[in-house]
């Protein structure tokens, strides 16, 4: 029987470090690091979204978590988030998937995850 992704990721532990990675991925981006870096004088603030991001990454990889944030849309309302930067995140993502020695079948459903996200976000 194969593994949730949430047990393949690591659990809660593996996933919180993937999110950690990610954050210093997109704030080292050029890309994308404007939307990231003022975070970095936010502490407080930037520990919520990441723990956000670790509930919502845990709740839709099957994890035993539920998540209470709102939704992409209203999350990403106003961002006007366009497609490059969309990518350029996805890139970031991935890139931080192999840093973590995530296996190829893994890799594929965070993809999925990812690009069923997209309309969500996009130019929102």
């Amino acid at each position: 029987m194969t593994k949730i992704l949430f047990d393949r990721l690591g659990g809660t532990r593996g996933i919180t470090a993937i999110v950690d990675d990610v954050v210093e991925a997109h704030m080292n981006n050029p890309a994308i690091n404007a939307r990231f870096l003022p975070y970095k004088e936010q502490p407080e603030k930037l520990a919520v979204i990441k723990q956000h991001t670790i509930d919502f990454f845990s709740a839709g990889s099957g994890g035993p978590v539920t998540y209470s944030g709102r939704d992409m849309p209203a999350t990403h309302k106003g961002m006007n988030i366009n497609p490059t930067e969309y990518m350029q995140a996805v890139d970031d993502i991935l890139k931080v998937l192999d840093k973590h020695q995530t296996d190829d079948e893994s890799k594929k459903d965070v993809l999925a995850i990812l690009w069923s996200l997209k309309d969500m976000i996009i130019a929102k």
